[in-house]
């Protein structure tokens, strides 16, 4: 089962396990302001079962759970301004349906293993880079604070019940199938989206350092963190092939597009506030534990992205 899985990568990650040949149902409630999207199950639409439904609806949850082996539960409201603007929303999805689902889990199904999808934005403003997994717990939004307590719900419930359930600090992970008609999901894909309709766009700031994960390399870290009991109780960042400055960044888009034009801007003041500065993950831990390993380059996956909405862009706008 994977909740969002009409999302981003947890529809990359149902095409993979269709490939696998599991039995997948996908939950999401396809509302406009997240990521679900049909078409991300173009291909696949006949080999998985789709509950249209909230992580917020225990019944309906209760129903889902039972049964699944698996449970890679992606479900969660990931716009940084949206949690601030409405914090109440985010608690409701990122905290409280998440400790629902654990305890839905402890009473109907203590045997499945649960991997869940956290966030860098965990840490706030790094001390030091790389950032690794005993970095300090500093969220600087609300939505950090509640993906922060969502994340430790699930090493609970493995250290006290015994559910098995891990946590993947996700960084920008970019690759098809992800939201490009707004920046609530990565601002990169705002950039890709106007690359692909032949206009300019913004860079603020510039000189951010932020590293990149393709989806099918985070993928492949949910399979393994799922299929490997050394993983329970764990916290891993999930990182890419190496840093960039947001302007090396769109030099790097523009010429594998093979054209475009973008400006730098200042940072507006409403995101400054809450923006972490440079980041760049330390992933050796998952690395070591569980051979996972970046293998998309950058450059690649920045082609691979443009290739696949320069054929699909009218299905996400």
């Amino acid at each position: 089962m994977i909740t969002g899985g009409l999302g981003f990568i947890g529809s990359n990650l149902a095409h993979r396990l269709v490939t696998m040949g599991a039995a997948v149902t996908l939950a999401d409630n396809l509302m406009p302001q997240y990521g679900g999207n049909l078409h991300n199950i173009e291909g696949i639409s006949d080999r998985v079962d789709v509950s249209v439904s909230d992580i917020r609806d225990t019944d309906a949850l209760t129903t889902l759970v039972r049964g699944q082996d698996y449970i890679f539960n992606l479900a969660g409201q990931s716009s940084h301004m949206d949690s601030m603007r409405d914090p109440f929303t985010d608690l409701e999805i990122n905290c409280h349906a998440q400790l629902s689902l654990l305890e839905i889990c402890r009473e109907h199904n203590p045997e499945a293993t649960i991997v869940f999808a956290s966030t860098r934005q965990i840490y706030g403003k790094p001390e030091r880079l790389p950032v690794n997994e005993n970095h300090l717990l500093r969220p600087v939004d609300v939505n950090g604070v509640n993906k922060m307590a969502g994340e430790w719900y699930h090493i609970l419930y493995n250290n006290v019940y015994g559910i098995r359930g891990c946590a993947l600090r996700l960084t920008n992970t970019i690759g098809p199938r992800m939201r490009v008609k707004d920046a609530r999901q990565t601002f990169l894909g705002v950039w890709i989206r106007l690359l692909v309709e032949g206009k300019p766009f913004e860079v603020w700031g510039g000189e951010q350092v932020r590293d990149f994960t393709y989806v099918d390399d985070a993928v492949d870290a949910f399979l393994l963190a799922a299929a490997n009991d050394e993983a329970n109780g764990k916290v891993f960042n999930i990182g890419g092939e190496r840093p960039v400055t947001l302007r090396e960044l769109a030099e790097l888009l523009v010429d594998v597009n093979n054209g475009g034009e973008y400006e730098v801007k200042t940072f507006p003041a409403d995101r400054k506030r809450i923006d972490i500065g440079d980041y760049y993950a330390d992933d050796n831990k998952i690395r070591k534990a569980l051979k996972w390993t970046s293998r998309v380059s950058l450059r690649e996956a920045l082609q691979r992205t443009l290739a696949y909405y320069r054929k699909h862009l009218a299905h996400y706008l």
